[in-house]
């Protein structure tokens, strides 16, 4: 099959997002309002107690990626964890989450991704989980100077367990200098990969720069992928791909649904503590709380 072209470059700016923290957007922004099932792709930045304290979350998946630092996560279920350098947790909102996310208190410097991933109008409501993968779990494979993370599909013959309810690939590629690889991904989807490092060349021919997406078209089934041999470091990218859900999409802010009359009831059901909201009326996260104290704010910051 024929290889994908790139139909559009996206930059991304950096801009302030949660409370103290700065973020590149580029899926959701101005650019590319969204890439169906993607909904947002964020390169962020911070330390504590700069972060995103507690905030809800409906109809949608959240992918964060964390290169560098700690970050630390904890909801109004109970649950809590901390993330690290290379390990990844791909959370099911569904019905309903309020949590936050923070930098390590004495973590220094934090450096990640997150993805939102749209669900389809069916699967909105599920119960919420968490897929969590230390670095040491993430499958990888390695050829020719080429090295791959796959986080979620498939690449070089190694499959990822994470179970994605929109059929999705997220694939962190490193690329050392004169080396190339050609990444198949299934007809129909679309795709793009974001530059965390260095300059990638794609099909021999465009050259995408750090903080920069390439989009490419829905034909094809393969992006060629090269570093040039003068580069003086490998280049990192993350390639995501995605089955397109070809649904409505009714968002405000963090909620996600397909029309008007459900994003209201959704703005109800928080407010009232309902349908998978219940533990949200009063709830404050303690990393959240202690951050914003730190900061001289009060209360929630959605």
């Amino acid at each position: 099959m024929a290889l994908k072209s790139v139909d559009q470059i996206v930059v991304g700016n950096e801009q302030s997002e949660g409370v103290g923290a700065r973020v590149r957007r580029t899926i959701g922004s101005y650019s590319l309002r969204r890439l169906d099932p993607f909904l947002f792709l964020d390169e962020f930045k911070g330390e504590w107690p700069n972060g995103f304290p507690d905030h809800p979350h409906r109809g949608f998946e959240t992918v964060s990626y964390l290169l560098k630092g700690a970050f630390q996560h904890e909801d109004f279920t109970g649950a809590a964890g901390l993330l690290e350098a290379g390990d990844v947790q791909w959370m099911t909102a569904g019905r309903g989450i309020v949590h936050s996310e923070i930098p390590g208190k004495n973590a220094g410097p934090v450096w990640g991704l997150q993805l939102w991933v749209n669900l389809k109008a069916k699967d909105k409501m599920v119960e919420p989980r968490y897929q969590e993968k230390k670095a040491k779990n993430i499958p990888r494979g390695e050829k020719d100077g080429v090295s791959v993370a796959v986080i979620a599909g498939e690449s070089m013959g190694v499959k990822s367990p994470v179970q994605t309810l929109t059929p999705a690939y997220y694939l962190d590629f490193t690329i050392e200098p004169g080396c190339s690889f050609t990444q198949d991904v299934p007809q129909g989807w679309n795709s793009s990969l974001y530059v965390v490092q260095g300059s990638v060349t794609i099909n021999s021919a465009k050259k995408v720069n750090v903080h920069e997406l390439a989009v490419f078209s829905i034909d094809g089934t393969k992006i060629s992928m090269s570093n040039a041999a003068t580069s003086s470091e490998p280049v990192k990218l993350i390639l995501i791909a995605g089955q397109p859900l070809n649904e409505p999409v009714v968002q405000h802010g963090p909620f996600v649904l397909t029309n008007e009359e459900d994003l209201m009831k959704t703005f109800d059901d928080y407010q009232k503590g309902k349908n998978g909201f219940e533990k949200a009326p009063g709830w404050k996260s303690k990393q959240g709380t202690e951050a914003l104290k730190a900061r001289g704010k009060q209360g929630r910051d959605l």
